[in-house]
């Protein structure tokens, strides 16, 4: 990871969204780093805003109530588009298989696209919560190469050992694992073998 003058909490975390179904993950992990007062900016796509509208109900507006700074993915001059702002990483949830595709292929088309690119080359963490089944031989082929490029494929899987009673509470554990996956720290993170 690159270094800063600025130390790691205080750099803001990139959240892109895409046109995939799971909007409510993005929505669950939001909050969360609002919770967490860790600075984030969002990318959000115009496919992505679609589903956040349709899944969750969920405008524009709201969308910019947390976070930071919200950008659309026709804004190619933002600062996401180059290495010089230090990022603390990007998370892309949900990823859509032509968002996977791009990044994979090295083909940014979008301000989006273009964010993740630059995270990869700029040596920082990129996770790509993916979220599609079945999985076809390209989709496969595409996550393996966003693997050796260096992303982490992160699938939007829910975990059942919590024993979650509610929808919302699933998405809330998955927020909050991987909040702790890229070193944000949380409270109140049930582990296997507790409690139970």
């Amino acid at each position: 990871m690159k270094s800063s003058k600025r130390g790691l909490s205080e750099r803001a975390l990139l959240v892109g969204i895409t046109g995939a179904s799971g909007a409510p993950y993005a929505v669950a992990f939001l909050r969360l780093l609002q919770e967490l007062s860790q600075p984030v900016e969002v990318i959000v796509t115009e496919p992505g805003l679609f589903v956040l509208e349709h899944e969750t109900g969920l405008t524009l507006a709201d969308l910019e109530k947390v976070c930071a700074r919200l950008w659309r993915e026709d804004h190619l001059a933002a600062p996401p588009a180059s290495g010089s702002v230090p990022y603390r990483g990007m998370v892309v949830i949900p990823c859509s298989m032509g968002t996977l595709s791009a990044i994979a292929q090295g083909a940014a088309r979008n301000l989006l696209q273009r964010a993740a690119d630059v995270t990869l080359k700029e040596g920082r963490p990129l996770v790509l919560v993916v979220r599609e089944t079945p999985l076809n031989l390209v989709h496969l082929r595409n996550m393996l190469a966003a693997a050796q490029a260096g992303a982490v494929i992160y699938p939007a899987m829910p975990a059942f050992y919590p024993r979650p009673q509610s929808l919302q509470e699933m998405l809330d554990f998955f927020a909050k694992r991987l909040a702790e996956f890229l070193e944000i720290p949380v409270e109140n993170l049930q582990r296997w073998g507790e409690n139970g």
